[in-house]
Formats: C-alpha cells, sequence, structure tokens
C-alpha cells in the first residue's frame, strides 16, 4: 500500500478513545488527503471515519448528523470544512478500477478522503495516503491498537498529536 513509515501509535481501550483519535486527527486534515482505515472486519473502521466526520465543521446539525457505514452504497459525501469527506467503503469492490465509477477522481481533487479497505485499491490508492490500521486486542472487549503510517510531510502533521479525554 502506501510508502512510509510508523508515525504515531495510540492503544484505543475503547470506543471513546477511538473517538478521540478522530477528533485529534480531524482538524490536520484538508483537501486533497487521503486516509486509509485499514484492520479487519469489526476493528472501528466506521466508528474511527464517524468521529472524524463529525469532528470537523460543518452545517448546523452536522455534528449529530447520521453518518452510516457505506458498506452498501460504496460512498457517503459529507459537507464538512475545509473540503468536504467522501467516505469510501471499498469491502464489497471486486477490482480496484471500480472506485472510477464511485467518484474518486473527484473525491481526489475536491475532498478529504477516508477509505475503509484500502488493500483493495492495490497502486490506485495515493503514495501521499496516510494508513491508520486498526488491529484489536487478542480477546474480545480488549481494545485495539492504532498505528499511522505515511510519508513525508505527515510527520509534521501529526507531530504533537495526542487523544484529548474520552
Amino acid at each position: 500500500m502506501t510508502g512510509g513509515r510508523a508515525l504515531a501509535e495510540f492503544w484505543l481501550a475503547d470506543a471513546g478513545r477511538t473517538a478521540a483519535l478522530g477528533r485529534a486527527l480531524a482538524p490536520r486534515l484538508r483537501q486533497g488527503d487521503v486516509v486509509g482505515l485499514a484492520g479487519p472486519l469489526g476493528a472501528g473502521k466506521t466508528s474511527l471515519a464517524r468521529a472524524i466526520i463529525h469532528a470537523l465543521p460543518g452545517p448546523p446539525g452536522s455534528e449529530t448528523e447520521a453518518i452510516p457505514s457505506p458498506t452498501f452504497t460504496l460512498v457517503q459525501i459529507y459537507e464538512r470544512r475545509p473540503a468536504p469527506v467522501w467516505h469510501f467503503d471499498l469491502y464489497r469492490l471486486e477490482r480496484p478500477e471500480e472506485v472510477w465509477e464511485l467518484g474518486w477522481e473527484q473525491a481526489l481533487t475536491e475532498g478529504i478522503v477516508l477509505v475503509e479497505w484500502p488493500e483493495r485499491l492495490a497502486s490506485l490508492l495515493p503514495g501521499a495516503a496516510l494508513l491508520l490500521t486498526l488491529a484489536p486486542g487478542r480477546s474480545a472487549g480488549e481494545g485495539r491498537q492504532a498505528i499511522l503510517a505515511g510519508p513525508a510531510p505527515w510527520d509534521r502533521r501529526l507531530a504533537g498529536l495526542h487523544l484529548d479525554a474520552a
């Protein structure tokens, strides 16, 4: 997938800590950014995307807007600042090229792109993407590890990233 090294790691003991990571990451995102959300089923990718989207400024009511998983629609778009958020769930994608039919090119130029199952894109995932991998704990309910990796300039943009209280 993307090149880059581990830039930050966090232990997310519960859903509150996952949301805190989303709130911490959101203000560091800007138009043209791609964030790949990787991990197995149930790892918390959609919960993290939901927290990022809710943390970005939007129209009145956006802080409580329903953010469903785009598993069946494959993409959802949310009006936010500094750019619209394109939330892709590529679990059902059969071939990487199918992403073009979902508005991929427009998303890359106009939006902030959150991609669940980024490995399904193969070489279509931009090399400048930030990859956020969620690895579940060894037993159910034990939490998860979040590893953020990416090329420069992500190291500078993520400097000082810390989680607020849940």
